[in-house]
């Protein structure tokens, strides 16, 4: 991957710094040198709230955002609790999209997700698949709120001609991640009942679904040196390479895996040696979710982490952790 230079004089606005993906974010731009970045906690800044965003954008000297605050969770989650996945992130993205066109900041990475394609699309999955089918009902929601994120930065763009950026990862792990048994994604659950089924010497674990099912995983701190370097490609590098109305570019590791394959590496890096039973009664989404991230891969960008590794230093840092999850 070719080196990104990031200016020690621009003042870098990053959501949701205490999630997953910002804290990775944060750990890029001090590894590009990068000091000065402003964040805000939850209690600091309400980002649905329209009023506190506006004033808190013109009480800052910013020149880019990243949007990394969403809120986000599993299967169970997203078929909980729908209303609140599209109200708060629709809020969220609006609030910050147009709070930064209002305060003149050229520049916005907008981070989305790889649950905004269609649920039966040809694999892998071009950027140019978008709207182009139906949703996945179990995550629709959400992946309806980010579609609306990737077209406010889209318009904005063509109004305005600003330097709105959108990235599509496809599903990430790594440390700083949601390990709750309940609303946790996949990799995240996995390796806390693992652990915990280690612990409770127990023979079997269940686990929704056939096993059958593919998915692709990238490390989050490839997704966050992905996120800096296309930020800081030259206009007159990145534009030329997408359409104004697909201009979203995907994320991912090029590789994906089932989840019996997933569980069964689980398995191995936890220490379980009993045995695996699927539900097939439960929901397990598509059948497969393959980005093509050819356009990111010509743009300069590469993952260093493969999954292997990257569940090993995932399980670390649980186990370092693990206190903050005892649910």
């Amino acid at each position: 991957m070719s080196q990104i230079s990031v200016s020690s004089d621009q003042n870098i606005f990053v959501t949701g710094h205490n999630g997953m993906a910002g804290r990775a974010i944060l750990r890029k731009l001090r590894q590009c040198g990068q000091g000065n970045i402003i964040t805000r906690s939850r209690a600091m800044l309400d980002l649905t709230n329209q009023r506190d965003v506006m004033d808190f954008f013109k009480s800052e000297n910013i020149d880019q955002v990243y949007i990394c605050a969403a809120k986000v969770g599993g299967i169970k989650a997203n078929h909980d609790f729908p209303a609140a996945f599209i109200y708060e992130n629709l809020m969220i993205e609006a609030n910050i999209i147009h709070g930064a066109h209002l305060a003149d900041i050229e520049k916005i990475m907008f981070l989305g997700s790889s649950c905004i394609y269609p649920a039966n699309i040809a694999q892998p999955i071009r950027e140019s698949a978008l709207l182009t089918g139906t949703l996945e009902p179990t995550n629709e929601a959400y992946a309806i709120a980010k579609i609306a994120g990737i077209k406010l930065c889209e318009s904005y763009n063509r109004q305005y001609g600003r330097d709105y950026r959108c990235i599509m990862p496809t599903n990430l792990y790594g440390s700083h991640d949601n390990y709750h048994l309940e609303n946790a994604h996949v990799i995240p659950a996995l390796l806390h009942r693992f652990h915990r089924a280690v612990q409770e010497n127990a023979d079997t674990i269940d686990i929704w679904g056939s096993g059958n099912a593919l998915r692709e995983f990238l490390y989050v701190d490839d997704m966050a040196a992905a996120c800096v370097h296309l930020m800081e490609l030259p206009r007159d590098r990145f534009w030329p390479a997408v359409l104004p109305m697909v201009s979203h570019v995907n994320i991912g590791s090029g590789q994906d895996v089932s989840i019996k394959q997933l569980a069964e590496m689980i398995a191995k890096i936890t220490g379980f040696s009993g045995v695996l039973r699927f539900d097939r009664s439960k929901p397990e989404g598509v059948a497969r979710k393959l980005l093509d991230s050819s356009l990111a891969n010509s743009l300069g960008w590469q993952p260093q982490t493969g999954l292997q590794e990257g569940l090993e230093l995932a399980y670390a840092w649980f186990v370092e952790n693990q206190a903050e999850f005892r649910n």
